[in-house]
């Protein structure tokens, strides 16, 4: 059983969880860029929460399965469609033999997350199947995928007796997106080097829109906006980042580091995009305007326990639903 690539995408890739453990040797966790909606798309088929999906960019790929299988989609809507038939997103769907997927206009998000019952049979690179660009590793051969790229599926089990006389079919349930829903306001927690913001930048920082540039990519999102200044200080030695720290860069702009960043950055690091946020940040594209708030760590908790708890909920209640078909 496989789905077959025939038409490549922009920059489509297999991406899990991420691969951790390693950033003292250089390797950065890679993953995907919105891990709550490939979450949410390996809850509706009844996959275990960290297994590998592929992470679609629009122009996204168009898809030929040459088995029945189970399938949903989350993350961006594209505007999908099975032989040219709508198909919802955020819902479990079979697919039959020589049905093709694809995408036609993108109407929300920047990604989509394309999760297959049973995962791919691929080989894991350092404990994680996701794709690393730089280091050509992980995923399929380390790169994105191609026209002709044939991906070989985990599950044996034959889903077309789900399909009586139907070409597909749409399961009777849907994941809640409540915290799907974009919002331009992204939730920061002060980093090592807020302190030394002038109290103008401060102000700017807090109450003043930030526009995502076309310099936005898995590695990062430089921002638009008016130089922000620093009080003069001791020099900032090389640290550890993470996806959504957000650094002062010496021009005065701002990047924000995402799913391929760098290990370590020698800029000042003014804040931290809270881990519950990263969804709506991941979400974002060129030429979206974006305003930052600052919260504090019990609210950071809050927000991320509430968010895995419906991950949690989702799971069960999709797994209960798919015994229900045997």
């Amino acid at each position: 059983m496989s789905l077959r690539i025939i038409k490549a995408g922009i920059l489509d890739t297999i991406q899990d969880l991420g691969r951790y453990g390693f950033l003292a040797g250089g390797i950065n966790p890679s993953g995907a860029m919105d891990r709550y909606a490939l979450q949410i798309a390996n809850a509706l088929v009844g996959n275990a929460a960290g297994e590998a999906g592929i992470e679609l960019h629009f122009p996204a790929a168009v898809i030929l399965f040459t088995e029945p299988a189970l399938i949903a989609l989350s993350g961006a809507d594209f505007s999908p469609s099975i032989n040219g038939e709508p198909v919802p997103m955020q819902q479990c769907i079979v697919v039959n033999k020589n049905d093709a997927l694809q995408f036609h206009r993108p109407r929300k998000g920047a990604r989509a997350y394309l999760a297959v019952a049973g995962g791919f049979l691929l080989e894991d690179w350092l404990g994680s199947r996701s794709t690393n660009l730089k280091a050509v590793a992980g995923g399929y051969h380390g790169r994105r995928l191609q026209k002709g790229d044939e991906l070989l599926l985990n599950s044996k089990k034959d889903y077309g007796y789900l399909l009586p006389g139907k070409k597909i079919r749409v399961m009777p349930w849907a994941a809640d997106n409540k915290y799907e829903e974009l919002s331009s306001e992204i939730a920061v927690l002060p980093g090592h080097e807020w302190g030394r913001l002038t109290a103008e930048a401060k102000e700017r920082f807090l109450h003043s829109p930030f526009l995502i540039t076309k310099l936005a990519d898995r590695m990062g999102y430089r921002l638009g906006n008016e130089p922000l200044t620093m009080v003069p200080g001791e020099e900032i030695i090389s640290s550890a980042v993470s996806m959504g720290t957000i650094q002062l860069l010496p021009d005065g702009k701002l990047i924000v580091l995402m799913a391929d960043h760098q290990t370590t950055g020698g800029y000042p690091r003014l804040a931290h995009v809270i881990t519950a946020h990263h969804s709506i940040l991941a979400q974002l594209k060129s030429g979206d305007a974006v305003y930052f708030r600052l919260t504090d760590t019990l609210t950071a908790e809050e927000l991320l326990a509430r968010q895995q708890q419906h991950l949690r909920q989702l799971q069960h209640a999709c797994t209960l639903k798919l015994q229900q078909y045997g």
